[in-house]
């Protein structure tokens, strides 16, 4: 599975789900991203396939790989929601906002914006 949105989407609420409850199941995941469990058990598939997650046939687990990657796009996403709160966007299209964004920026661009976050 190349490293795109649909992936970064699928592993984020993977890790978010994973921090509220000891087991991730598929409709979670569903119910998290808002697509259906069929879309959610092909995913599934890909990200196993590119090492990312495991699972026991009811429960998605993410692997050291999946979870490094998982915990970097969280990480992109926090801090570009806490820069948007920080230039006055509300914090409903913040949120809305950082997970589109948190996709697209740069290496560059990101680095400049954690360093104003981490900065204020």
């Amino acid at each position: 599975m190349s490293k795109n949105q649909s992936t970064e989407d699928y592993l984020e609420a993977i890790l978010l789900l994973s921090r509220e409850s000891e087991f991730v199941h598929r409709v979670d995941v569903a119910r998290k991203i808002g697509v259906s469990q069929p879309a959610v058990q092909k995913a599934v598939k890909l990200l196993q396939s590119g090492g990312y997650v495991e699972c026991d046939g009811m429960h998605i687990y993410l692997t050291a790989k999946g979870s490094e990657y998982a915990e970097s796009i969280y990480d992109r996403h926090c801090t570009l929601k806490n820069f948007l709160l920080s230039i006055g966007v509300n914090e409903l299209d913040a949120e809305a906002d950082a997970c589109e964004i948190e996709h697209v920026l740069s290496p560059a661009t990101y680095a400049a914006i954690k360093d104003i976050v981490n900065k204020k």
